[in-house]
């Protein structure tokens, strides 16, 4: 018994060790989603092209990580993470070479590249921590990986920012941090442990077993409300935060560039706060939709305060942070998805959620440039035409909470109210075949 005890023990430790190693993998990856923000006159030079083409070229990023949502949720299902999770690393760490030089074909593929190879990071992380922990202890810990991705990109800012302005070339941080990939990946694995494969015990057909998971999971309404309502949730931060806003505060406030990078990546640093904070809540409470909900109000008024409030009403950093910590709520259906699908397809319910976030957020990030352009009418831009061109964000935040009161609660205090335990996957899947 006791060696049962010590062998249970160290499984957990390993586990554990090897969720950390993934959470660091999505801090990287997410570092390099986020530092063009803070290169952007740097990269326009480099690159020979205009703000709107750059805008289009670091969006691609959002396509390949997009495309391969669904590619990665079902490998990691089928295949287990300990090859597919290091794979995709590699993948990030040879797109930010590609990246790196200057070449807008090459370019374009290494960002691409890296999104298709960053998408492994959460969906492994999610992977570990729903297969091995507690579900009450779900949405703390995916909530506690969301906190290291954000610090990337809060890292992708204020740190980069600096050493940009300080002197570092935009290639040479590329080349570095391309380096470091390859070093984190080795790392991948050799820390993640092996895992027998899960396919279904009728057939081991394996792309039958995919296209009957992704079909499956998207069948249900659950999911495709849970997609929706991250994505909404998430928008302020991909495409007007990590994307302009740096030259939001620049040109529309006059404030320096320094002080624009700081005030910028405080929502991340709010993110890092919010993600653990209101996963926890949530635990606690053993809800979902009620902390959704808040969040998103919060996060409404936030943005109503950046487009259209007088930048000194508050504290300097205060929105941006108070903005951060409640978008954190945008993780907490990344639980409502998995608890409301079946066990066995977790990685694609991560990667269905992923692929209709970030579908969205490749399709409407160069809207919102060109919208910005239009509204400019390609000249010197002012603060009156960033309100027309990112308003259409508040409708999008109004319309995730509205969508969150259509979702069916699936945290553990509804099941344990009904002593049904956690079965919310098969009332979603009545509800689809209906």
């Amino acid at each position: 018994m006791a060696r049962d005890g010590d062998s249970r023990t160290g499984l957990l430790s390993a586990i554990t060790l090897a969720w950390l190693f993934t959470s660091l993998f999505y801090f990287y990856q997410y570092m390099l989603r986020s530092a063009p923000a803070v290169m952007m006159p740097e990269l326009t030079a480099g690159y020979a092209t205009t703000a709107a083409g750059l805008a289009t070229l670091i969006g691609l990023f959002y396509y390949g990580y997009a495309i391969f949502s669904l590619i990665s949720g079902v490998a990691i299902d089928q295949l287990g993470p300990r090859y597919v999770v290091p794979a995709g690393c590699l993948a990030v760490a040879i797109g930010a070479l590609l990246f790196a030089s200057g070449q807008t074909v090459l370019g374009g593929i290494g960002r691409f590249i890296q999104g298709a190879g960053g998408v492994f990071a959460l969906i492994g992380a999610a992977y570990l921590v729903t297969k091995n922990f507690p579900a009450s202890r779900a949405a703390t810990l995916i909530g506690a990986t969301q906190m290291f991705g954000m610090a990337g990109g809060s890292a992708g800012q204020f740190v980069v920012g600096p050493a940009i302005a300080g002197g570092l070339h935009w290639y040479q941080f590329w080349i570095v941090m391309g380096l470091l990939g390859f070093l984190g990946a080795l790392l991948l694995f050799l820390f993640i442990p092996s895992r027998a494969p899960e396919r279904s015990a009728a057939s081991s057909d394996w792309a039958r077993n995919a296209i009957s998971a992704i079909k499956t999971v998207f069948r249900n309404p659950q999911s495709l409300l849970c997609g929706l309502i991250a994505a909404f949730i998430f928008f302020p931060t991909t495409i007007f935060d990590m994307v302009w806003g740096v030259r939001f505060l620049q040109e529309s406030h006059d404030i320096p560039y320094a002080e624009a990078v700081m005030r910028s990546a405080s929502v991340p640093l709010g993110w890092i706060i919010g993600c653990p904070l209101l996963g926890a809540l949530s635990d606690r409470i053993g809800r979902r939709k009620p902390v959704i909900i808040g969040g998103a109000v919060v996060l409404l008024g936030c943005l109503m305060l950046i487009l259209f409030g007088a930048p000194d009403t508050f504290p300097a950093y205060s929105v941006g942070l108070v903005a951060g910590i409640a978008s954190g709520a945008a993780m907490l259906p990344y639980t409502v998805i998995k608890e409301a699908n079946r066990p066995e397809h977790s990685g694609t319910s991560t990667g269905v959620i992923n692929f209709i976030i970030f579908s969205l957020t490749a399709l409407f990030g160069p809207i919102f440039a060109g919208l910005l352009a239009s509204a400019s009418n390609g000249g010197e831009r002012e603060l009156a035409h960033y309100q027309t061109a990112f308003q259409p964000l508040l409708y999008g935040v109004g319309i995730s909470i509205f969508l969150t009161f259509l979702l069916r609660e699936t945290g553990p205090a509804v099941n344990t109210a009904t002593g049904t335990g956690n079965t919310s996957w098969a009332a979603g899947r009545s509800a689809a075949k209906h």
